[in-house]
């Protein structure tokens, strides 16, 4: 258990979810689980510790035990907002991020991230397809130009990340593991397949 130390996970569930009628993504229920449970517990064999990025239910999400913190900017200003929050209010040297809406991660994620990391201080999911830039091993070494990028109105995720020096990790071969729950039919078909 806990192959990684010094490597905090972190859920992102601070978004408005406004493909799922503005509900709460994170405590949408799949298989009896809340989304946001269904990652946390993949990635906690992974990681040294646990933490939750959620602006909405905090007292639901602190029930978990883990830590939960809000974003320090205002108006949901989207994921890199809760990546920088987590990462300025913990102490963690890296950060294994991953949104909520991604239950079926799999257990070889953070192993293949940091033996494919080389020097870079992000790297993220390449599914064969696309980029998943919000499931990503982040150094606490961005936290200024983080803060900087955002001061400045960017919000784009994948260009922060490219900017930083970092780069995608292939993860074709599993490319079933990185499906998102982005609305109530997803999340439907998802309980019928399971």
């Amino acid at each position: 258990m806990n192959q990684h130390r010094e490597i905090i996970g972190v859920v992102l569930a601070g978004g408005r979810a406004t493909r799922m009628g503005g509900k709460d993504k994170g405590l949408q229920i799949l298989n009896g689980k809340p989304l946001w449970q269904h990652v946390a517990d993949k990635l906690a064999d992974q990681v040294s510790e646990m933490a939750i990025s959620a602006n909405r239910h905090i007292n639901v999400y602190q029930q978990s035990g883990y830590p939960v913190y809000h974003d320090s900017l205002a108006d949901f200003p989207g994921p890199l907002a809760g990546m920088l929050s987590v990462m300025q209010q913990s102490q963690g040297e890296w950060f294994l991020f991953c949104s909520c809406d991604t239950p079926f991660i799999p257990s070889c994620l953070i192993g293949r991230l940091i033996e494919q990391r080389g020097d870079a201080p992000a790297v993220w999911v390449h599914d064969g397809e696309r980029d998943h830039p919000t499931i990503a091993l982040v150094h606490n070494s961005l936290i200024q130009g983080l803060q900087d990028y955002l001061t400045s109105g960017e919000r784009r995720v994948m260009v922060f990340m490219r900017r930083a020096g970092g780069h995608s990790v292939d993860f074709s071969d599993l490319k079933s593991a990185f499906v998102n729950v982005n609305t109530t039919e997803d999340l439907q078909m998802m309980q019928e397949k399971q």
